[in-house]
């Protein structure tokens, strides 16, 4: 008994930690979950309630970046919540098999994304600096909130949206797919867009546990949901510090390279 609470509290502790600083935190908890014997539902929804402490703590770790943009997380924040919302209900009433199955295509978009991030956002940058001045800090509270035009502005609310849907079904590497997209789809520095996204991937986690809690309680195990939340609480807390001192080149080969992992841990185990 003992052992295995140990191991969970540490997996919790080692995705808080991974979820603040790159995202992808529940291809550590999941698996073992499933590994020491629950069932893959019970895994998925208790996990879900376990890690929202370490986004709450690594949220609150970043929120001085979080408040320099603040007209654009709080723009995003409701769409990640309806996203989150529809992402929870369909867990419940569809097979989760059909949804897993993209995953790994989520995750190597995501990474892909990160990857050539510094290039799309230097041809954006050069072609439309209104663009680039209404996304720099200096000016966080644009009346939109959302930075670019039109046409950007709805291209990120709709990827924020699916984005929340697939964290509140399953959400493994959400976070790396949220910085990525982010990262093309906006001028924002890599280390805001990482800020920002560990309040909306909070935010669907949330969402996502309460529908839980209402309409799943025989699918939450409360003992593995008290281990997790211990351990992601205080691996959150220490992801915000190592995450802010991180610079950008490093935090992204850091994405990187937990993208590949989490892809090749879904093949191996698929």
């Amino acid at each position: 008994m003992w052992p295995e609470a140990i191991a969970i509290a540490a997996a919790g502790f080692a995705a808080g930690m991974i979820n603040v600083v790159v995202g992808s935190g529940t291809l550590i908890t999941f698996p073992i979950l499933v590994l020491l014997g629950y069932p893959p539902l019970v895994a998925n929804v208790s996990n879900n309630l376990g890690l929202v402490a370490g986004g709450v703590a690594g949220t609150i770790g970043y929120r001085r970046e979080i408040a320099a943009h603040r007209g654009f997380a709080l723009a995003l924040l409701p769409v990640a919540l309806a996203g989150g919302l529809a992402g929870a209900t369909l867990l419940l009433v569809l097979p989760s098999s059909a949804f897993k199955a993209i995953v790994p295509v989520l995750i190597l978009v995501g990474i892909i994304l990160v990857a050539i991030g510094p290039w799309i956002q230097g041809r954006v940058a050069a072609r439309t600096t209104r663009s680039s001045a209404a996304d720099a800090p200096a000016e966080p509270d644009q009346a939109a909130g959302i930075p670019g035009g039109p046409g950007r502005r709805l291209g990120i609310i709709a990827t924020i949206f699916v984005l929340g849907v697939y964290g509140g079904y399953f959400g493994a590497a959400q976070g790396i797919l949220v910085v990525g997209a982010l990262g093309i789809l906006t001028t924002v520095s890599l280390g805001s867009v990482n800020a920002v996204k560990n309040l909306l991937v909070t935010g669907v986690n949330l969402m996502a546990s309460i529908v839980f809690i209402l309409f799943a309680r025989e699918s939450i195990d409360w003992a593995v949901v008290g281990l997790i939340t211990v351990g992601a609480g205080l691996g959150g807390l220490l992801g915000a510090r190592v995450g802010r001192r991180l610079p950008p080149a490093l935090l992204r080969a850091i994405i990187v390279t937990v993208g590949v992992v989490a892809l090749a841990n879904l093949l191996l185990n698929s």
